[in-house]
């Protein structure tokens, strides 16, 4: 790796920390990303927010891998005791909102793609696509973009793994569900109590177990993380409003998740969407075999990115560790983005197609 390339990614992940880019205000960061590249004779086409490139000597006859991380953030939580737009280097850190989700994968994936941008004769083509909105997984992110671009045979998605394979990743259906009673006065007999009813639904998805467990994924979990229910202290609730999350492995899809939950609960249901599903790549994929050449290890990943959209093999790597995303102070080790330029460097290398 030229020393180069790390100093500039070191100095736009500085700069994109300075930005504020919280996901559907991205644009100023897609600027200062667009400059970055034009700036080095790369051209940039642009959709909202999102950017992408191919290679200089794009050549539709061979395969194309894409290499694909996003440049918006969460907002920062209350416990920041450091400007989170300021990028401040301490002890081999560097810290700010967004350097370790995903700003130093973003950064080293463009350093790697900068590094074969202009080499000649390579057997396979390379598309960089910086995206948006992978925070809220929304429209106007990658699923927007990826109709426009050209046909992709597999991708390197740049995530927080501390450069591990995530060759598995859980899918995300969201349930808001409705239990139904009927109101009348607390101080006599009258009504069903929407909140028991709820409460028994609620306790079977604490205690259901999905049968089949996946060895990356482990088993199906569900979660109510929002409930709400009445209007005052002394009135019988008629409606109590619950949202659970679930977490899916490779062994189910939505729909038979969705299946069994409406064979066993009483509230109606509404899915929010079927989008986000657990995605997989094998073992003895040839990007894969290049990491496990590398010495690098396979694990399953229970966190959600914009692998889940992509209809082709997807391998999520990066430099950095997913605890440390959306936590006050966030910071990554500047060693860690070098390790990061020079592993996906010898996996484009490394990789046989």
């Amino acid at each position: 790796m030229q020393p180069a390339l790390y100093d500039d990614a070191v100095w736009l992940l500085k700069e994109l920390i300075s930005i504020p880019s919280y996901s559907k205000e991205e644009q100023y960061t897609a600027s200062v990303i667009e400059k970055f590249l034009n700036d080095r004779d790369v051209n940039t086409p642009r959709l909202k927010n999102n950017i992408w490139a191919v290679n200089k000597y794009y050549d539709a006859s061979k395969p194309t891998i894409l290499l694909n991380s996003h440049h918006d953030t969460v907002r920062p939580n209350g416990d920041y005791t450091n400007d989170p737009f300021t990028a401040i280097e301490k002890d081999g850190k560097l810290y700010g909102l967004g350097s370790n989700d995903a700003g130093g994968c973003l950064v080293s994936l463009i350093a790697a793609f900068l590094h074969f941008y202009e080499k000649d004769g390579l057997n396979y083509n390379l598309m960089l696509a910086v995206s948006a909105e992978e925070e809220i997984s929304g429209l106007n992110g990658m699923e927007a973009l990826l109709p426009l671009l050209r046909h992709i045979d597999f991708a390197i998605v740049g995530e927080p793994t501390q450069m591990n394979m995530a060759v598995a990743e859980k899918g995300l259906m969201v349930l808001d569900c409705n239990a139904n009673g009927q109101s009348g006065h607390a101080a006599r007999e009258e009504g069903v109590n929407a909140i028991y009813k709820a409460l028994q639904d609620v306790e079977w998805f604490k205690s259901y177990r999905f049968p089949k467990v996946s060895e990356l994924l482990g088993p199906v979990k569900m979660n109510v993380t929002m409930i709400n229910a009445g209007t005052q202290h002394n009135v019988v609730p008629a409606v109590c409003n619950y949202t659970v999350d679930i977490r899916i492995n490779e062994c189910y899809t939505h729909e038979e998740v969705l299946n069994v939950i409406l064979q066993h609960i009483q509230s109606d249901v509404t899915v929010r969407s079927m989008r986000l599903r657990a995605t997989s790549i094998p073992l003895d994929h040839p990007l894969v075999k290049a990491g496990l050449n590398l010495g690098l290890k396979p694990f399953g990943s229970a966190t959600m990115s914009d692998k889940a959209l992509m209809p082709f093999p997807a391998l999520k790597i990066g430099p950095g560790d997913s605890a440390r995303s959306h936590m006050a102070n966030e910071y990554i080790f500047l060693d860690d983005i070098k390790k990061g330029i020079d592993i996906y460097i010898q996996l484009l290398n490394e990789v046989v197609l």
